[in-house]
């Protein structure tokens, strides 16, 4: 029983600390690409705009919005492919008793949508963050991280500006999670009926 509980556990959190190490790694180059993605002409490639910011900022300044980026996969990624496992569970009949495409697809959907909504405020605060040393001096926000991104959005904007952007924000987890889990588990579901028939009918 106790092996049975954690491993369902493990089943939350996996996805979301696998996606912040994942970022610890590569935020530099989301960084750099929210940069050229807002740059007002095209005056510089992504190396250039790397030698650019560590010149001008500091190599630290890479790392602008890393804790929100990290908040980010903690809930998004944690909560969309935590869904998806939890409604999973609740169709299937049987431990084992695969499910069809469609439903596949409807409760990746249904976790995307959750993951969008949940995953909305550390993305705003992220964005404004890596794109804040880009305002004029008097404009800038200078959040110190997301929890103080949090806290002054609701104070000093309202709790609804943490959620600008959602139904983007839900557009493209829906997309992302049926596209990763549905198709996965379709994958290995055909992947293993293969196996299973080349081991029943050996050439």
């Amino acid at each position: 029983m106790a092996t049975n509980k954690k491993n369902k556990i493990s089943k939350w959190y996996d996805g979301g600390i696998a996606g912040s190490c994942a970022v610890c790694f590569t935020h530099p180059l989301d960084l750099i690409k929210v940069h050229l993605q807002t740059q007002e002409s095209v005056a510089a490639g992504a190396s250039n705009m790397a030698i650019s910011i560590v010149k001008t900022q500091g190599s630290r300044a890479l790392y602008n919005g890393l804790t929100a980026s990290i908040a980010r996969q903690l809930s998004y990624t944690t909560t969309r492919f935590g869904v998806f496992e939890a409604l999973k569970k609740k169709i299937q009949k049987g431990s084992n008793e695969p499910i069809s495409f469609l439903q596949k697809v409807a409760i990746g959907a249904a976790g995307g949508t959750v993951g969008g909504i949940v995953g909305n405020p550390p993305d705003l605060i992220n964005v404004r963050m890596q794109n804040d040393v880009k305002l004029p001096l008097n404009q800038r926000r200078n959040y110190k991280n997301f929890f103080d991104g949090m806290k002054r959005i609701t104070m000093e904007e309202g709790a609804l500006t943490l959620f600008n952007g959602v139904s983007m924000t839900i557009m493209r987890s829906v997309l992302m999670t049926v596209a990763q889990a549905a198709v996965y588990y379709q994958s290995k579901e055909m992947l293993i009926v293969t196996i299973n028939e080349d081991k029943l009918h050996p050439v």
